[in-house]
C-alpha cells in the first residue's frame, strides 16, 4: 500500500521559512517523479515544484528563487524548502508521487503565512 506522509507545515510570518517533508512507503521511491502541489481555499490545486527520478527540478514561476525541492532516495523522502514566504503562499501543500499513469497523493500539510 502506497503511503505519502507530509510533515513540517505550520504558521510562519511573512518573510519566514519552512521545510516540508514527505516520507514515502510502498513504492520504489527512486524511480518515481516527486512533486509538491498546493491548494488554497477556493482555488485549483497547482504544481509548486517537481523533481524527476533523475534529479531534474522545475518550479512554478511564483516560487522560483524562493523554494527548493530535493529528494533523498536513501530515506524515501522528498523535501520542499520554502524561504521568503508570502501571504499568497498560504495553502494546503500536497506531496505527489508519479510514474506513468500512476499518481499517488499525500493527505496534505497546512501552511499559514500571517503576521
Amino acid at each position: 500500500q502506497v503511503q505519502l506522509v507530509e510533515s513540517g507545515g505550520g504558521l510562519v510570518q511573512p518573510g519566514g521559512a519552512l521545510r516540508l517533508s514527505c516520507a514515502a512507503s510502498g513504492i520504489i521511491f527512486s524511480i518515481y517523479h516527486m512533486g509538491w502541489y498546493r491548494q488554497a481555499p477556493g482555488k485549483q490545486r497547482e504544481l509548486v515544484a517537481r523533481i524527476t527520478s533523475g534529479d531534474t527540478a522545475n518550479y512554478a514561476d511564483s516560487v522560483k528563487g524562493r523554494f527548493t525541492i530535493s529528494r533523498d532516495n536513501a530515506k524515501n523522502t522528498v523535501y520542499l524548502q520554502m524561504d521568503s514566504l508570502r501571504p499568497e503562499d498560504a495553502a494546503t501543500y500536497y506531496c505527489n508521487a508519479a510514474r506513468g499513469a500512476v499518481s499517488n497523493w499525500g493527505q496534505g500539510a497546512q501552511v499559514t503565512v500571517s503576521s
